[in-house]
């Protein structure tokens, strides 16, 4: 404002008005920032989406949510490692599972562990009906090495298989993909995108470790609340967020009632709203 005052012209006035916009941007990461204390907020985590019932509707809905984390993690100067991934016939795919590596990159996703809907007028049925698509999204911590988390060798089941994919610089076609299913929780992670068996497996291992690491933090934090049971958690099965396209055009999220118009926006990568609306609800979300 004296800057205004000593030189009033419009150079002067577009030059301030943007740095206002800049600082104010800031301010707002600050913010969001100041939420995130949690003993892993900080680090890496892994991401894995899996298109629910429904055919190609649901892969296809998978492959959507996959760009949209993807577009969210470009804009923030993340860089996003696929770790495997299960391509649908159609269109799609069936199952990834991805490293997203940046600061704070667990912070401001584990928000969106849950049930992802979404309707519209299908571009796969030839009289364009209106459908409802789920895929589910889970996100757990890329834990310290120093943490020991033990796993009995006869409580896994290990599968090798041959990798699957689109290709391109993120799959390697190889025979030493790994998939390891946890049979007391039903926990199933795998890994296709190193050359070797033993490198895949080690990989897979880190990302189970990880993965049942967060489940006893999550076990512990529920039991430390005592959340009354008509409170729905925030967990695999719970529907958290609606993404509507017709009739009309809106995404929703259930727990904080947080609303967007136009959701292109939202699956171009515009999330941090969604984001900071949960970090800020009281306990998390």
């Amino acid at each position: 404002m004296e800057i205004l005052k000593e030189e009033p012209n419009e150079e002067s006035f577009l030059e301030l008005k943007k740095e206002h916009v800049d600082l104010n941007k800031q301010l707002k990461e600050l913010e969001l920032k100041s939420f995130l204390s949690g003993p892993h907020d900080r680090g890496d985590c892994y991401v894995a989406i899996h298109a629910g019932a429904g055919g190609t509707e649901a892969a296809d809905w998978a492959g959507i949510l996959q760009r949209m984390y993807f577009k969210w993690a470009e804009q923030k100067g993340f860089s996003i490692d696929i770790l495997s991934i299960n391509v649908a016939e159609e269109a799609g795919i069936r199952s990834v599972h991805f490293l997203v590596k940046g600061l704070f990159a667990y912070g401001y996703l584990q928000s969106e562990t849950g049930v992802h809907r979404l309707v519209r007028i299908s571009p796969f049925d030839a009289n364009a009906r209106r459908h409802t698509s789920f895929a589910g999204v889970f996100v757990w911590p890329d834990i310290d090495d120093s943490i020991e988390i033990t796993i009995k060798e006869e409580d896994i089941k290990v599968d090798t298989y041959r990798a699957s994919g689109a290709g391109g610089q993120h799959v390697n076609k190889t025979d030493s993909a790994v998939r390891i299913t946890h049979l007391p929780t039903g926990i199933v992670i795998q890994c296709q995108n190193q050359r070797s068996q033993h490198a895949n497996r080690n990989q897979t291992m880190k990302m189970l470790k990880a993965a049942l690491y967060n489940r006893e933090e999550e076990k512990r934090k529920k039991e430390k609340e005592s959340l009354e049971s008509s409170k729905k958690a925030n967990e695999w099965g719970s529907q958290i967020r609606s993404y509507i396209l017709h009739p009309y055009q809106m995404v929703k999220d259930h727990r904080t009632q947080w609303e967007v118009a136009d959701p292109s926006v939202v699956l171009n990568g515009r999330l941090d709203p969604f984001i900071s609306a949960w970090l800020k609800k009281p306990q998390g979300g």
